[in-house]
């Protein structure tokens, strides 16, 4: 059985799902549960997609006890965590159909302290088609008053899907 709201065929189904949940009510939450559900690692911070479009991702992580450090913040590896989905989303929802992607590597630079809420933004490249090629896809991290605490760099490879 097919799930109805996902795309048939070889779309691009990050685009897909999200173009067909997210106008819908507790979509944007569903989409968010099924990207979690779909890498189990990454559900692990429970990240909620706000915003997916072109060459753009909003993702929000909550400052909850699971991702803390013993420092009373935000773990690193959390922050990491949250920038590479949404480096991935922003990547996902853009390449073509016939395209596929897999980070080659990722930096971080940690500005200060993440406490309470923190939004994930990302303006990545648009791929023109599904040659080979790698990417830097640009990710920064802000507390809810605004203020920059990370930011990362991911090396994103995409190339064609095979067959």
């Amino acid at each position: 059985m097919k799930f109805p709201l996902l795309p048939a065929g070889n779309a691009n189904m990050i685009r897909g799902a999200w173009d067909r949940l997210s106008g819908l009510p507790g979509g944007k939450r569903l989409f968010s549960k099924a990207v979690g559900n779909a890498a189990p690692y990454t559900g692990s911070i429970d990240a909620r997609v706000l915003e997916l479009g072109h060459g753009y991702a909003k993702v929000l992580m909550a400052d909850r006890r699971k991702v803390r450090n013993l420092l009373r913040c935000v773990h690193a590896i959390a922050l990491a965590n949250l920038a590479e989905v949404c480096g991935n989303l922003a990547m996902a929802y853009t390449m073509p159909d016939d395209a596929r992607f897999i980070v080659a590597g990722l930096s971080m630079s940690y500005i200060k302290k993440a406490r309470g809420p923190i939004t994930a933004e990302c303006h990545c490249p648009v791929p023109e088609s599904s040659a080979t090629q790698e990417y830097e896809v640009l990710v920064t991290l802000r507390n809810s008053a605004g203020e920059e605490v990370s930011s990362s760099v991911l090396r994103t490879l995409i190339g064609p899907t095979p067959g």
